[in-house]
């Protein structure tokens, strides 16, 4: 067995999109692994049989996602030509579409939209439903000459050193400046190369669904003008009668996933009045006009209905609600894992998986279920689902289990004051050896509302294979756990800080090869914070690393995409009605109290937690005198450390660990 090695995660495999075809025979999902050399990753499409046997179906490696057309052919976006490259290089904004046999022949063009598309359905084998990205300025661009349209993007390219806004938010992590631009729904009519849009140029469409006999359409939209809501609606498309109708059931309420199930109409959703913008949905029922809504859940379902176990090794897009037969299958996350249910028209709910792990993506054919998922300290593999008994279909990563040291995580709970319970574990160094004392990492998660699980983590594994024990717990603003757990809403900094504070006494007191003397903390986003905050109240750790952090509410509440809605909602205060408790709750405003020397990782283009975050706790330490130092990544995003581009990947957790090895070993 050999050390895992901080760069071992340019070798993984990391699976999305998993989708069966039309009859069933067949999955196809995509795999996508990291070229160094090109810095990038590259993706392609592989098939599994009903035999379980598997066949790469292209090999571009820039076939990042798919549909089937039909049984036997798969439709997929791509730039494979010099011109289709050269034309999206010179701003563009177009899709090529091929197909591919899954008997192994050549893929060929099929078509293309003059959008920049985002996702697609199939409703024919003459027409697609699609969301893509609706620019005003690109507005007929399609019905100009080829010369008009080289002037055109000339113009646009003449414009790209200023921009011009005028609506909240303007930009977007991942996305960049969006100022009114929208993610418009639209049908493609294949024969006609004709493209109609069905919402309007105002309206972010987030999901939608077609019926079975292709006649209806149901989406979740957020319409809006100059500011962006939390609410969104629901609403019901006529194929037929090009007919587009608000159905919303209620106002003021956040519809997370709809679609159709029976005669009704089966959504996911909360009203946001009890616990704000992280409430947990229900179920409920309506019919085809948005009467009668009727919710189908107990009262007492209490979870999350979204994968929310961290991990930095995942890469692509997933899907964890579908509607297959008469129910329809969703995950949750419920404390340290996530598992697969379904629910009828009736709301009875059943748990379809019991293992401990993570569910990342899944589809539904029949009694066929499979799934990518994270088991014990494996990575991403294929599994299938029958009976609840779990059956893995595929062997890309079994090499870091059979070839690498890793450390299992020993759980470690404890309750607090007032008799919560807060899960944690605990990494020893994979050399553990029984008299010898060694330093110690911290490490956060972000959201708040997410969760550790028992899944493997590249970062956490690596610091323990170079000696390091890692400590991680979910104090209360985790997920997994049920509204009342989650709901730190005004408190940020204080029962938060309590738990974290009470698993590290637990854990100095139960591992006694822990030098106290030589503790480190780090955590991004959420975790940021939270590291910010912890070196502002207590000395006890002799290095931090703060990730994408947050530093003071009252400019993340202005400068970021979500900022004036979240700060609002979590914080429970805005600069104009309390910034008093803004400023209470900013680390910043501590940093005169802070010795710990601290490494400052951000992004450039983080547009969640924008840069001036990362600025501001660094220059408050400099200023006073504390040794520190500010990371600065160009070309990445909030995102960096779980798809940043790979040799940044490398570069963050080589400057993470050179922090910790000079102030704690």
């Amino acid at each position: 067995m050999e050390k895992l090695l901080l760069d071992d995660f340019t070798n993984y495999k990391f699976l999305s999109g998993i989708k069966f075809s039309p009859n069933g025979q067949h999955t196809g999902f995509v795999c996508h692994h990291i070229d160094l050399e090109k810095n990038s990753y590259l993706s392609n499409i592989y098939i599994l049989d009903g035999y379980n046997n598997l066949m790469l179906l292209t090999s571009l490696d820039e076939e990042k996602n798919f549909v089937w057309k039909n049984s036997e052919t798969i439709l997929f976006p791509a730039f494979r030509s010099k011109e289709e490259k050269e034309r999206r290089k010179n701003g563009e904004a177009f899709t090529p579409f091929y197909e591919i046999s899954i008997k192994g022949e050549e893929a060929k063009k099929s078509f293309e939209v003059p959008l920049n598309v985002k996702s697609v359905k199939i409703i024919d084998e003459d027409t697609i439903l699609l969301t893509g990205v609706c620019d005003p300025r690109m507005e007929g661009f399609d019905t100009l000459s080829h010369s008009q349209k080289e002037d055109f993007l000339k113009e646009l390219k003449d414009e790209k050193d200023f921009e011009i806004l005028d609506e909240i938010p303007f930009w977007s992590n991942g996305v960049g400046f969006n100022n009114k631009k929208r993610n418009r729904l639209y049908i493609f009519n294949i024969k006609e190369n004709s493209l109609h849009p069905i919402t309007d140029k105002f309206s972010d469409v987030y999901s939608y669904e077609i019926n079975q006999d292709k006649s209806l359409i149901i989406l979740i939209s957020n319409s809006y003008i100059d500011k962006r809501y939390s609410k969104t609606d629901l609403q019901i498309y006529n194929i037929l009668e090009d007919r587009l109708e608000k159905i919303s059931p209620t106002e003021n309420f956040y519809y997370s996933y709809a679609n159709f199930l029976g005669d009704k109409i089966c959504f996911l959703g909360s009203s946001m009045k009890t616990y704000g913008i992280n409430e947990n949905p229900h179920f409920y029922l309506t019919n085809y006009e948005g009467y009668d809504m009727v919710q189908i859940s107990n009262d007492d379902f209490d979870f999350s209905t979204r994968n929310s176990i961290g991990s930095d090794c995942r890469y692509g897009n997933y899907n964890t609600t579908i509607v297959d037969g008469d129910y329809l299958y969703f995950v949750t996350t419920e404390g340290d894992s996530s598992f697969i249910n379904r629910i009828d028209i009736t709301g009875k709910i059943n748990k379809l998986t019991s293992k401990k792990g993570s569910i990342d993506d899944l589809d539904v054919y029949g009694d066929n279920i499979q799934f990518i998922g994270l088991r014990s300290l494996r990575l991403q593999e294929v599994y299938s689902l029958k009976n609840k008994d779990e059956i893995k279909l595929t062997r890309f990563n079994d090499w870091v289990m059979k070839e690498k040291t890793l450390s299992i995580p020993e759980k470690l709970t404890f309750k607090t004051k007032e008799e919560v319970l807060i899960e944690g574990w605990v990494l020893k160094p994979v050399d553990f050896t029984i008299g010898q004392s060694y330093p110690a990492i911290l490490n956060i998660h972000g959201g708040p509302k997410t969760s550790y699980g028992e899944v493997f983590f590249h970062e956490m594994q690596y610091w323990a294979n170079e000696g390091y024990v890692v400590f991680f717990c979910n104090p209360r603003g985790s997920d997994g756990r049920g509204n009342a757990f989650a709901d730190i809403r005004g408190k940020y900094g204080t029962i938060d800080y309590e738990d974290i504070m009470d698993f590290t006494d637990l854990v100095l007191e139960k591992y006694h090869f822990i030098d106290k003397d030589r503790l480190g903390v780090t955590g991004g986003s959420y975790g940021g914070f939270m590291t910010n905050w912890i070196i502002g109240h207590t000395n006890r750790f002799k290095a931090a690393v703060s990730q994408r952090s947050i530093a003071n509410w009252i400019s993340k509440f202005a400068t970021t995409d979500i900022g004036y809605y979240f700060v609002d909602d979590q914080i429970s205060a805005t600069p104009w009605n309390d910034y008093e408790k803004l400023w209470n709750h900013s680390p910043m405003k501590y940093a005169d109290k802070i010795s710990t020397p601290t490494l400052f990782i951000h992004s450039q283009e983080d547009y969640r937690c924008w840069l001036t975050e990362a600025i501001q706790m660094f220059t408050s330490l400099k200023y006073h005198g504390v040794e520190s130092k500010l990371c600065i990544f160009r070309g990445e995003n909030h995102e960096l450390s779980r798809s940043g581009k790979p040799k940044n990947r490398i570069k963050r957790l080589e400057e993470i660990t050179k922090w910790f090895d000079k102030y704690l070993k």
